[in-house]
């Protein structure tokens, strides 16, 4: 039995994954992580109630990645139900975004979430397990607007995490305007954030090469976190384009179960490798590095 834990997975694209690896993968069983125990169990029921076999695979677990407490909690009791098995994954889902959140809020989940989980779970990961990150194309094309200086930096391979850390720091005590005038992109709190995750990514994966490590885009899904743009431009998600959380799986699932050449890469919706440094569209030719 194969043993998955899925932040952030009470709803949305998380919970759409949870379903998609129940479904398609009957040795595998899933901690489904959950900020608030009541809606993770909520979310349970209802896929067990549809599918009543699959509740013996799976788990509910209690898990904010915003709170040191509360991931060191949900790593021991992963740790107990595991009963001397091992992770074969971790999928660092959970995220937030939109006007509603605060820079520092959206970098305290979005990146120093990935590091809490990725630190307080890596000792129950196998030794060949994977982690996945779901993070955004709104990340290579935050950096895409960015100074030249600051695409070396969000592209450097050799980055450690103390300077990642510590710019995330002064992130998160900086005004959006201060930072623009450092040669960061205008405006993006979440492009910003997920910059940094893929930035993770690179040195998670440097750092535990025994590991396999990549980040992915869903997409551009309807969620919680994404409808706030069909809001505000008065138009209906699907007429933006926007896809159901069940089309956001097909890179994590990739990312999850594929024969994968590499670690520490970043995958486009269409479970194809893309640059952290500029948009790639889904269908396109995949991304192939001059060096």
């Amino acid at each position: 039995m194969r043993h998955i834990l899925v932040t952030g997975a009470n709803k949305g694209i998380g919970l759409a994954l949870v379903q998609a690896i129940l479904d398609e993968h009957a040795d595998t069983r899933v901690f489904l992580g959950s900020r608030s125990l009541e809606r993770g169990r909520s979310a349970a029921a209802s896929l067990a109630s549809e599918h009543p076999t699959w509740s013996e695979r799976l788990e509910v677990v209690a898990l904010d990645v915003a709170d040191e407490r509360s991931v060191a909690e949900a790593a021991r009791h992963v740790g107990e139900k595991l009963r001397g098995e091992k992770l074969y994954a971790i999928v660092n889902n959970a995220g937030i975004g939109g006007p509603e959140h605060p820079l520092a809020a959206v970098l305290d989940t979005n990146v120093l979430g990935i590091q809490r989980v990725c630190e307080a779970f890596l000792p129950l990961l196998e030794a060949r397990g994977r982690i996945v990150n779901v993070t955004s194309a709104a990340g290579p094309s935050f950096v895409a607007a960015c100074s030249p200086e600051w695409q070396a930096f969000f592209c450097d391979e050799q980055l450690a995490w103390s300077r990642l850390n510590t710019f995330v720091g002064e992130c998160r005590a900086a005004t959006p305007q201060a930072l623009v005038a450092k040669g960061l992109a205008d405006g993006g709190a979440y492009g910003l954030s997920k910059a940094c995750a893929n930035s993770l990514t690179l040195i998670l994966a440097r750092e535990h090469a025994g590991l396999v490590v990549n980040a992915c885009t869903p997409g551009f899904i309807e969620t919680d976190l994404s409808r706030h743009y069909a809001v505000a431009s008065g138009k209906t998600p699907a007429e933006l384009g926007m896809k159901s959380p069940a089309e956001g799986t097909k890179a994590p699932l990739h990312l999850l179960f594929a024969d994968l050449p590499a670690s520490g890469r970043y995958y486009g919706s269409d479970a194809r490798r893309s640059p952290l440094d500029r948009y790639r569209a889904p269908g396109s030719p995949e991304h192939e590095p001059s060096r």
